[in-house]
């Protein structure tokens, strides 16, 4: 485990691979989970890559600070980290919230980007109704009593059937998340609507989503991928919400092909 102090708060994160390597990959987690997630995705990736896992504000083992925190604040941790890493240059994958993350740093630090990949997400997600009534879901009952219809959104039928003992992984990995760095960043995504960002993109963009995703369903990814000029849209069949759990072969055969193509 490895520990930065960054805009005043205490950031975990992970970096498995040559630093010097001309080859990074900074990844983003989703809501309600940490960087473990990616760890089925980094064991299928082509060892010449260098990865960057982090645990977004309030969320594993990363502080929340002091007060309520926005979408600036998570861009500006994620531009932090990659500053104080030393990294000038490097391929960028969010997911969900992750991608949203991942938009608003291109639109204040492009110069950071050599590609970006945006996983089951878009420039705006919900409605402020959507995300209303799951912040007073959390305050009246607790992250436990959302448990069952995330996990309903992030996975397929298929895993829910044949991998329950994953299913209660990570289902533990959500509800033990801090409920106000939860409710937070519920709040950013609420607030956010980074549309304007994503029509500048110039760098080459990957959009991916799942035909299965109950959380970022295909279309509106596929909608996305429509609003920024030559981005390219895949489909990842048999796949919910997280792709990199649930069908990481498939996933990291994606961004190989996407980081090696000039």
């Amino acid at each position: 485990m490895a520990f930065a102090d960054i805009n005043g708060i205490t950031v975990h994160y992970e970096l498995i691979g040559d630093p010097d390597s001309k080859k990074i990959l900074v990844c983003s987690n989703s809501l309600g989970t940490d960087f473990r997630i990616w760890l089925p995705l980094f064991d299928e990736l082509a060892e010449s890559i260098t990865v960057l896992l982090y645990d977004s504000r309030g969320h594993g083992l990363t502080g929340s600070g002091d007060g309520d925190f926005g979408m600036d604040d998570l861009v500006d941790d994620l531009a932090g980290l990659v500053d104080y890493l030393g990294i000038e240059k490097a391929v960028f994958c969010g997911l969900s919230v992750g991608g949203l993350i991942v938009q608003g740093l291109w639109a204040k630090r492009p110069e950071l980007m050599k590609k970006i990949i945006l996983a089951h997400t878009a420039p705006k997600m919900g409605t402020a109704e959507s995300w209303n009534g799951r912040i007073d879901a959390i305050r009246d009952k607790g992250m436990a009593s959302i448990g069952e219809a995330v996990m309903q959104r992030w996975f397929t039928p298929n895993f829910h059937e044949t991998r329950a003992e994953e299913l209660g992984g990570y289902r533990l990995m959500l509800e033990r998340q801090p409920a106000e760095g939860y409710i937070q960043t519920c709040t950013a995504i609420r607030d956010s609507d980074l549309t304007d960002a994503a029509k500048t993109i110039t760098v080459p963009v990957l959009f991916l989503a799942g035909d299965e995703d109950g959380a970022a369903p295909a279309e509106l990814v596929e909608a996305a991928a429509a609003l920024v000029p030559g981005a390219r849209y895949e489909l990842i069949e048999s796949c919910g919400h997280i792709p990199c759990v649930e069908q990481p072969e498939r996933l990291a055969a994606l961004i190989d092909g996407f980081m090696r193509k000039s």
